[in-house]
């Protein structure tokens, strides 16, 4: 049963000169050493960061506005088979949350659903 959908584009510029302008603190703000260390083993970074950008939103408009939950509380991740795969990090989210990623040179899209299935391992 899906609980929540949500989708979310940007461009890959305005995390580029986000992360020009400040540096770590915001990678470290918004990222998890995870996330920071999969966007930084690839050769143009932003597109990365700019995917799990998206994804972030996504997955926010998903569960809808909720206070509760910061940058931090979600990692996008890649699974065993390369899949993208969000893993909610506070214990109280017992769905599961499907997340698709895609970017271009100038474009990080991002679609995330909720089900009631067991968490992303």
């Amino acid at each position: 049963m899906i609980i929540g959908t949500g989708v979310d584009i940007i461009e890959v510029q305005r995390v580029k000169e986000a992360i020009d302008r400040w540096g770590d603190g915001f990678l470290s703000h918004v990222f998890t050493a995870k996330e920071i260390a999969y966007a930084r083993q690839h050769k143009f970074p932003a597109q990365h960061f700019a995917a799990r950008f998206a994804a972030k939103e996504a997955v926010y408009k998903a569960i809808g506005d909720d206070p509760r939950v910061g940058w931090k509380d979600l990692e996008i991740v890649n699974d065993a088979h390369g899949r993208p795969c969000c893993v909610f990090l506070k214990d109280q989210f017992k769905y599961q949350i499907h997340v698709s990623l895609s970017h271009t040179r100038n474009y990080a899209v991002a679609n995330a659903i909720i089900t009631q299935e067991s968490p992303c391992p």
